[in-house]
């Protein structure tokens, strides 16, 4: 009954093969809303003057000073990324790594999600799928194991072990 009121269901063999794995448009502008996202974020981040002690960046965004730092004698988890998305922004990696080392894997995978996103919204393909179908359980755990070691990073280096 169902199918009377719909008619026919399309099948694969129906839509051309060059088509079949393409995105649809609302795909696209998705696609295209992720690259303006990601470009308007390392925009802003090449924009801020990176602070010379490695925190503060986000200062000149109006926002609050972090208080971890005075109050418990260490960074909070994120001291530092902005620092590192501003210094990541201006190619200066290594400087990037030595303010916050997640910031720096972030700001690298803001900038190459903002490529991939605008070659999906360009062409249709589903570049932006692929590769978040190759990310599996294992490497969100290394993420977060990453992301634990950055800060003990931060620690070490806030206290002048590093």
């Amino acid at each position: 009954m169902l199918r009377s009121m719909i008619g026919t269901v399309p099948t694969a063999a129906a839509v051309p093969v060059a088509m079949q794995d393409r995105l649809a448009r609302g795909e696209r502008a998705a696609m295209a809303l992720v690259t303006l996202a990601c470009a308007v974020l390392l925009g802003i981040a090449a924009w801020l003057q990176p602070a010379a002690a490695g925190i503060g960046t986000h200062r000149q965004l109006g926002l609050p000073s972090c208080s971890w730092p005075s109050t418990m004698n260490i960074p909070c988890p994120s001291c530092g990324m902005t620092t590192a998305f501003a210094l990541a922004a201006d190619g200066r990696l290594i400087d990037a790594f030595h303010a916050q080392p997640l910031g720096l894997l972030l700001a690298i995978g803001t900038a190459a999600l903002a490529i991939a996103s605008a070659h999906s919204a360009a062409t249709g393909a589903r570049t932006v799928g692929i590769l978040w179908g190759m990310v599996g359980s294992k490497a969100w755990w290394a993420l977060g194991a990453f992301a634990v070691a950055a800060w003990g990073y931060k620690i070490l280096v806030m206290r002048g072990v590093l």
